[in-house]
């Protein structure tokens, strides 16, 4: 059984690296992944956090706080940490979501076993493996696995602390509540409440014990106790149970007191989480929840409404199998219930006796129904497993309604393939999975008994065993058959889903894969704002801001000009693309990785030549500043009539402005006036503008960054313009990049070449 169960662990990590290396080989829509990632490389490079100094808002990346040129991020570092270290020894951060994956699976199975004999671990272990929330969460950066593997060692130690009165078991469930607690708080505290309770329940029935028996009252008991633990008292022990559960608080309490340590370190206050700093409405609470620019009146109503939909999303979707995964579940709840009335266990349901013989307690350990001596394996062990594990469920349940991200992920709620959780199902209820899977495994293990009874009574009718395994064979195969069908169909939904969303994710991303950098700089468009890694997570930053690529983020000329000039011996680029950026898979563009130079002279002479389509009986040609300067017009224009076949036009440059030398040959008053614009840095837009005879337009656009030097006698122009063309308006932005080698991207007789000579004069 133990190898059924290390095959199964070992299946699901590989499963789990397969899939985050192909389905998300570029990341995945949640962008918390590039938050983690861009954690773990600065973690490798012993940093916190970035330095970016007054460029700060350039390299600004996606849930990273800004404080003074220091750009620190809002989670708590301890997932990053994991991927860090697969980063470090093996240089694959993917190696972690296989390690952690492979864990869950191993610890679903000893919690099981533990709660329920080998039979059902060994079948809670798959159904947990196989559930489409687990794999899909499990394969991409995110939190909720690594969280979940830290939460069930605890489980599986404090168990083993109780059952195998084990002092290093309770030490072992102390540091792993620490650290899930450092990881993701609320998600720990959630877990950990159940047990929490039991370990309040029997520290105080020891003190009750330890009053009985040496006459003092319980208060007096308990100050005696208090005494012993801090070594005032050295006249006897502790209570077993006292000794291992205030280790694992101890232990606990240690880590608690290391993320407040990390609270004073990034935000100044031990009491501030980071998260809280980034968007104090963010947290736990009902009514107004806020985070940037989204808000929401959370009630309780919504959050029942929110909450319930998501329980119903698992029971039917994310759960393996669907329905038939969840009544596997509730089944399991029956029989144990069904169990524990009948006799007081279920062991006679799934053909498991107590393991071993009975142990006499030390130190005050007892059957915590009878109070009697309590075997190291009983059925009040089994009991109490099962319990703690159902309250996992409750608090898990109902700790979320207090908290909105649920509703948040959800998007629309009458709609299951819109929001996160349509990727990767309602992931704050992740350790839901956890007792749905013990459960399920019981049921499981009813299962079989039952069909291994059956076979004992047909035999002792007399049945011929060679009908009898035929039939039983029969019922077998077409139970996997079944439950393996619907368990495919339910995780091949989301897969398919996430996969659309990769195919759109390589194709974005097709013309940085294919270049080799040696020392480049590349700036990124904002279509979601100034972010980084929102959307493109895939191009981070080393901790240092340097190293063979660096990315920064397409904004106001003159702090382009400001990153220029931290940067002037790197290879520029400019990363754009045609289309819309959207979070639907369908929504496809097509890129372009332009290489890009610096142009300076006192004078700068550009030439633009443009195709003109039949019919076309006018060109308007416009220089316009986005800033402008006062003092001077701000823009100058001219028409050509009856363009021809193509139309050339030539610009000019200067530091007293741009203007139009070849405005002679079209009508126009100040078209070679100089339109002054922003010296420290500004962009000029230079559009042809295609009329026909009914009034429909086609604009070739461009925008070049400028600047004036600080003499004041030279101009300096970043070189190639940004180029797009536009049907009916002049200004369409990213929808009508020009790409001169996606031909289908644009009417076949566009042409829209350009170049520039810089001279001094």
């Amino acid at each position: 059984m133990t190898v059924a169960a290390a095959l199964v662990a070992v299946a699901a990590g590989a499963l789990t690296f397969a899939i985050a290396a192909t389905v998300f080989s570029h990341h995945s829509a949640n962008h918390d992944e590039g938050v983690y990632l861009t954690q773990a490389a600065l973690l490798l490079g012993g940093q916190l956090e970035f330095h970016a100094g007054p460029l700060a808002d350039a390299f600004h990346p996606w849930f990273f706080i800004e404080d003074g040129g220091r750009l620190y991020p809002k989670y708590n570092p301890v997932p990053a940490a994991t991927f860090a270290a697969s980063m470090w020894l093996f240089g694959e951060p993917r190696v972690t979501l296989a390690a952690v994956a492979a864990g869950n699976a191993a610890l679903v199975y000893l919690l099981g076993s533990q709660t329920f004999g080998r039979r059902a671990g060994l079948a809670a272990s798959v159904l947990f493996a196989a559930s489409p929330m687990a794999i899909a969460t499990s394969s991409a950066f995110l939190p909720y696995a690594p969280t979940t593997f830290f939460n069930l060692v605890f489980a599986v130690a404090y168990l083993r602390g109780i059952r195998d009165r084990s002092l290093a078991a309770a030490g072992v469930a102390g540091v792993a509540i620490g650290i899930a607690f450092f990881s993701r708080p609320y998600t720990a505290v959630l877990f950990a409440a159940p047990f929490i309770a039991h370990a309040l329940w029997r520290v105080g029935a020891a003190v009750r014990r330890f009053g009985a028996e040496t006459g003092r009252s319980t208060p007096r008991a308990f100050a005696a106790l208090g005494r012993r633990a801090l070594a005032l008292d050295r006249s006897g022990e502790l209570p077993g149970p006292i000794r291992r559960q205030g280790l694992t608080a101890l232990f606990g309490v240690l880590f608690v007191g290391v993320t407040l340590a990390y609270n004073a370190r990034m935000t100044g206050s031990p009491l501030v989480f980071p998260y809280q700093e980034f968007a104090p409405m963010d947290g736990p609470g009902f009514g107004e929840r806020r985070i940037l620019g989204h808000s929401v009146e959370y009630t309780l109503e919504l959050a029942l409404e929110s909450n319930g939909y998501a329980l119903a999303e698992i029971a039917t979707r994310w759960f393996v199998a669907g329905p038939l995964g969840t009544a596997l579940a509730v089944g399991g709840v029956a029989a144990a219930l069904w169990g524990w009335l009948a006799d007081g266990d279920v062991g006679g349901l799934v053909g498991r006796t107590s393991g071993g013989a009975a142990r006499v307690a030390d130190g005050g350990d007892v059957d915590e129904s009878s109070g009697a001596p309590a075997p190291s394996d009983s059925p009040a062990f089994r009991r109490t497993a099962a319990a703690l594990l159902a309250g996992v469920a409750g608090s898990v349940v109902v700790g979320n309604l207090y908290f909105w991200g649920t509703h948040n992920a959800l998007a629309d709620l009458s709609d299951p393939t819109d929001g996160l959780a349509s990727l990767f199902g309602p992931f704050y209820h992740f350790d839901l999975l956890v007792p749905l899977a013990v459960f399920g495994g019981l049921g499981v293990a009813v299962g079989w008994r039952g069909l291994t009874a059956a076979r004992e009574r047909l035999a002792a009718r007399g049945v011929s065993p060679a009908v009898t395994r035929v039939a039983l064979a029969v019922v077998v195969v077409s139970a996997v058959a079944v439950a393996g069908v619907a368990a495919v169909d339910a995780a091949s939904e989301p897969i398919d889903r996430n996969a659309a969303v990769g195919e759109k994710l390589e194709a974005a991303y097709a013309p940085i894969d294919e270049t080799t950098f040696e020392d480049g700089l590349v700036f990124l468009p904002t279509p979601y704002g100034e972010w980084q890694n929102h959307p493109f997570q895939y191009l981070r930053n080393g901790p240092g801001l340097d190293g063979d690529v660096v990315y920064a983020l397409e904004r106001d000329p003159v702090e382009n000009f400001a990153v220029l000039d931290a940067y002037p011996d790197r290879t520029l680029y400019r990363y754009a693309y045609h289309g819309v950026w959207g979070v639907s898979p369908e929504a496809h563009v097509v890129p372009k990785l332009e290489a890009l130079d610096r142009r300076s002279g006192s004078t700068i002479d550009p030439e633009t030549t443009v195709g003109v389509p039949d019919r076309v009986a006018r060109a308007q040609v416009r220089v316009d500043p986005r800033r402008g300067a006062p003092g001077g017009p701000d823009h100058v224009s001219y028409t050509v009539s009856d363009p021809g076949e193509s139309l050339a036009v030539d610009w000019a440059v200067t530091p007293s402005g741009a203007r139009l030398p070849g405005s002679e040959s079209g009508a126009g008053g100040n078209a070679s006036e100089p339109v002054p614009f922003d010296p420290d840095g500004d962009v000029i837009a230079v559009t042809v503008t295609l009329v026909d005879p009914e009034g429909a337009t086609y604009t070739y656009r461009q925008e070049v960054t400028v600047r004036v030097t600080d003499d004041g006698e030279r101009v300096e122009a970043v070189w190639p313009p940004e180029r797009s063309t536009c049907r009916l308006v002049t200004e369409c932005g990213n929808e009508g990049t020009y790409l001169p080698d996606e031909p289908d991207t644009h009417p076949e007789w566009v042409v829209f070449e350009t170049d520039a000579e810089a001279s001094d004069e």
